[in-house]
């Protein structure tokens, strides 16, 4: 286990007070690790979306275009 000292504004202490009591938790570490925990869930490693596999679904359907040289086609040479 890591131990840091980090310096909070007031705000940022009672949010992490609030999720604290809100969860029943025992102590602002455990606040800060839900917290870390729900961040890396919604945000770093997002699950599909049902919205966006329907989306996707509809493009696969779309027509494709063959290109020779790819960069030509699309200006980048």
């Amino acid at each position: 286990m890591v131990q840091a000292v980090i310096n909070l504004e007031e705000h940022e202490n009672r949010i992490i007070n609030v999720v604290k009591g809100k969860f029943g938790l025992k102590n602002k570490s455990e606040a800060i690790s839900l917290i870390i925990n729900e961040y890396e869930r919604e945000l770093l490693e997002p699950e599909l979306k049902p919205e966006y596999i329907e989306k996707m679904k509809k493009r696969e359907k779309e027509p494709t275009v063959k290109v020779k040289d790819f960069g030509k086609h699309f200006g980048l040479n």
